[in-house]
Parts: C-alpha cells; sequence; structure tokens
C-alpha cells in the first residue's frame, strides 16, 4: 500500500495511492513534500471509471514520505504514525470506510480525519459528523475492535487528566456506553470517575485512590478496623504527614489534610519519648489516633464520641515512626 509520485511542479508533488483496494485509489497533493507537515489535499476515486468521490483540502498534511512514498492504513494509535488515508470498516457493516486526513485538528496538534461511511451503492460515500467528531475532538483516530464491535477514544490534558471513552454504532451514530476519567490535580491522590450505560442512561460512579509506590508515598502505621470494612493509613508524602480512612472497597472516604478548609492544617503527636496519640482537627471535628494495648481512631463531634476500634493483627507500622520523619506539618508535644 504505497504512493508512487504522479507529477512534481516547483517542488510540489501529488503521489497516486494504489494497491489498498480493488475498487478505488487515492491522490495526496502537497504544496512543501519536504516540510514535516504541509498544505494539499487528499482525493479519492473509482478505478472503474476514474471518477473522484471524495476530496479534502488541508493547511497541514504529513508530509514526511519513505523514498518518495508514503504508506496508507497505518494507524498506531493513541500517538504513533497515522496514515492520510486508513480504508476500513467502522460501522460494522461489513462495508468499508474511509477516514480522510484533513489535518493536526485533535489533541496536542495530533492528526485529525473526515470520516466518510460506504453505502449499499458501490462508490457512495457520505460524510459522517459522528464518527467525524471521533477522529477531531480526541487524540488522532479512533481505535476499531471489529470482534466487539466497539470504537474506543483517548484524550488528555498535560499530565494529570485523561479520559477513555467506548462507543457501539446506533443507527450510524457512535453511541457513548463507557466513560473512564482519571485525574490526578491532587498528588499523590487519583480520582476516577466511570458512566456506564445501564440501557436507560448514563450511570456515573467515582472513587478517589492512591497507589504508595508510584506516589513514592511512604507509609508510617496502618490498620484495618476490627469489622475488616475500613483501613486506617499515615503516610509520609513530600515531608507532609497525610491521614487517609479507606472503605472496604479501596475507595477514600476522607483524607487529611487533603480535606481540610485550614490555611495550615496540622497534627498533634503528644510525645517523642512515647508517644501514644495523634490528633488534628478538621471543622469542628476532633480526630485522635492512639497506640496503646490497643490501636484504633476517635472521633469526637461536639462531646459525642465515636471509636474505630483498629484490628491488631493488621498492624503495620507505629507512631513512634512518624518521629523518625522530617514532617513539616506535625508538632511534637514537649
Amino acid at each position: 500500500m504505497i504512493l508512487a509520485m504522479t507529477s512534481i511542479v516547483a517542488g510540489q508533488r501529488t503521489y497516486e495511492v494504489q494497491d489498498f483496494s480493488e475498487d478505488y485509489y487515492g491522490k495526496v497533493f502537497l504544496e512543501n513534500p519536504s516540510e514535516v507537515f504541509s498544505k494539499g489535499w487528499v482525493a479519492i476515486y473509482q478505478k472503474k471509471t476514474n471518477k473522484q468521490l471524495i476530496k479534502v483540502d488541508s493547511e497541514e498534511l504529513i508530509g514526511d514520505t519513505d523514498e518518495g512514498k508514503i504508506k496508507v492504513n497505518i494507524k498506531e494509535l493513541p500517538y504513533g504514525e497515522q496514515s492520510v488515508i486508513i480504508y476500513e470498516d467502522f460501522n460494522f457493516d461489513s462495508i468499508k470506510d474511509f477516514a480522510v486526513m484533513d489535518g493536526q485538528n485533535s489533541c496536542y496538534h495530533g492528526p485529525s480525519f473526515q470520516i466518510y461511511l460506504g453505502g449499499k451503492v458501490k462508490g457512495k460515500f457520505t460524510l459522517n459528523q459522528g464518527f467525524t467528531r471521533l477522529a477531531q475532538e480526541y487524540c488522532g483516530m479512533f481505535q476499531v475492535d471489529a470482534k466487539e464491535k466497539k470504537l474506543s477514544t483517548m484524550t488528555k490534558s498535560g499530565c494529570c487528566w485523561h479520559q477513555y471513552s467506548e462507543f457501539i454504532v446506533v443507527n450510524n451514530k457512535p453511541k457513548a456506553i463507557k466513560i473512564v476519567e482519571d485525574e490526578a490535580m491532587n498528588f499523590p491522590f487519583i480520582t476516577s470517575s466511570t458512566e456506564i450505560w445501564d440501557g436507560k442512561k448514563m450511570v456515573k460512579t467515582s472513587a478517589r485512590t492512591i497507589d504508595f509506590a508510584e506516589s513514592e508515598s511512604k507509609i508510617l502505621l496502618s490498620f484495618k478496623t476490627k469489622n475488616g470494612e475500613n483501613e486506617i493509613v499515615l503516610f509520609n508524602y513530600d515531608n507532609q504527614l497525610n491521614y487517609i480512612f479507606v472503605n472496604k472497597n479501596g475507595n477514600i472516604d476522607f483524607a487529611y489534610p487533603r480535606d481540610s478548609e485550614l490555611e495550615n492544617p496540622t497534627f498533634t503527636l503528644d510525645s517523642k519519648e512515647n508517644p501514644t496519640t495523634l490528633s488534628f482537627i478538621n471543622k469542628g471535628v476532633t480526630y485522635k489516633i492512639y497506640e496503646t494495648e490497643k490501636i484504633g481512631v476517635q472521633v469526637n463531634v461536639k462531646g459525642k464520641l465515636s471509636d474505630f476500634s483498629g484490628e491488631l493483627t493488621t498492624q503495620k507500622g507505629s507512631l513512634r515512626k512518624l518521629i523518625e520523619e522530617n514532617l513539616a506539618n506535625m508538632t511534637i508535644k514537649e
């Protein structure tokens, strides 16, 4: 599947695309083929009649050639090489369709495409706005899973926000059935939301987690509550002490100081020689992590005490480990 050069005018070149179809061929015109991106156009023709079926103009076509030839049907996703012409069945009707590059309009100046769906009448291709949107508003061309009859896209913003979506095809239109977003603006915490089609509507769930290995956070004390449904973790991240309350599903229900409204939230350790309690206050509620012959967390809400007793056999680390760290947001009583 290569492009053979058919004409050269003052540095301009027109390449003819052959061998990707028995019925169609293409042409690609580049004003400046020596440049990485070149103004030009892409056109699809019917072999039998030489009739032009599709033509797409572009301000920025990929001008990279391999010894004067440009390959087609290359689709290395999401960031790899993507051809100016992709000939594939996108809507799972057993009729191949065309993705024709129209520039670099997808995320981070990535390749974008116009999608033309083939019809039952041979040689009839119709621009489809729904499929084209998938090849414009995400990162490059979309992925096609012919076996599962699903399409998938990916897009991102910087290092800390990614979105992954899955679509099915309904009445020649992509329909989202799953959208997953991962956000790490408050690193080391990762917030994930998932929307899934339940047959009537998209149902959204959210979770907040932390990958201790990935974030290089150091766990200083952890234990599970006696009912086994929750876990309390104290850890050091960037010389800051953090407390999290993790539910049975592994999601973080509460994090301090992350969830604090105070300007300079702090912890207080009761003793340097023999630490037995660590306390902090959040929104008028006092939390006290205790480690004596027992372990747990005591929560005081306006004088009403609740105790989350821990299971000693699950304990890892100790309050004493906090003294060994250079924790900027912890004070120690004299």
